[in-house]
């Protein structure tokens, strides 16, 4: 277990990590990433029970995560090298031929830490809902994690899974959805409207919690709340509210990041504003 003030450090180095990634492959997807550090830091460092050395695919008795707004992968592949999945050197073949640092995740590269191939939007929850089906099936008491983009919850394969996990009291679940409210093509009210989605979800039974997805100390308690309302035999599903390009000034609230990079010189600036902690890639 970390503390709070060195998952803040391993954050930073994570979001290093990702801004150096997409600008030597020039090409990626920084925005979300770096949104998204704080909160898989603080779930991979802290809270879910794994074992990063002895990876195997079926993770039993392990608990899971899917990224299904798999375009992500910059932060996805930082974390899992810092927390010991496979060598943080590896972090420099990103978006290289053949590399196993794949644009989005890909099982057919054998990466620890992947579970499933990710990207096509709308998929993830879905295959969360299955594993999770799947440890209650076999005695096993892990929970299962999904992070999901705002924008992704367009796709409508989502609102069947979301019907279906409650109805079928897949208690071991937590689903998380980014909430930055911009996607590719700009603001997600602008593009297709979501709305409340904290009522949508309860309307569909689930049990729904906020969390600031920049504050540690609250990623880490809803968490802990998340865990304590599954004894209530229904799944939760977490809005956490982020800012798309968190940490580098100019990225920050900017949808063109979403997949977008950084030039020399604004990668120059950008590692200017992001404090190194565990030592570069």
């Amino acid at each position: 277990m970390k503390t709070i003030s060195e998952l803040q450090g391993v954050a930073s180095q994570v979001r290093r990590d990702i801004i150096r990634m997409t600008s030597q492959a020039q090409s990626g997807h920084p925005g979300g990433s770096l949104g998204c550090a704080d909160f898989l830091t603080a779930l991979y460092f802290n809270v879910m029970n794994i074992d990063p050395e002895n990876f195997k695919m079926d993770g039993k008795n392990e608990d899971l995560f899917f990224l299904s707004n798999g375009h992500i992968t910059p932060v996805f592949y930082s974390i899992l090298a810092r927390r010991g999945y496979f060598p943080i050197s590896e972090l420099g073949t990103f978006r290289k031929l053949d590399s196993r640092l794949q644009g989005h995740p890909s099982i057919s590269h054998n990466l620890p830490g992947i579970r499933m191939a990710s990207g096509s939007l709308g998929q993830g929850l879905s295959n969360a809902i299955g594993s999770a089906l799947t440890k209650k099936l076999n005695g096993d008491k892990s929970i299962v994690y999904c992070l999901c983009g705002d924008g992704e919850l367009q796709e409508g394969q989502n609102w069947e899974a979301i019907m279906f996990a409650p109805a079928k009291n897949v208690d071991n679940l937590i689903a998380v959805v980014d909430l930055n409210g911009l996607q590719i093509d700009g603001a997600t009210k602008d593009v297709c409207d979501l709305g409340d989605l904290r009522a949508k979800f309860e309307a569909f039974d689930w049990q729904v919690l906020d969390m600031d997805g920049h504050s540690v100390e609250n990623i880490l308690s809803v968490l802990h709340e998340a865990k304590e309302k599954l004894k209530n035999k229904k799944p939760v599903f977490i809005v956490m509210k982020t800012e798309m390009g968190k940490g580098v000034d100019f990225m920050e609230n900017n949808y063109k990041y979403h997949g977008s990079v950084t030039n020399e010189e604004q990668t120059k600036v950008a590692l200017s504003q992001l404090k190194e902690t565990l030592g570069d890639f």
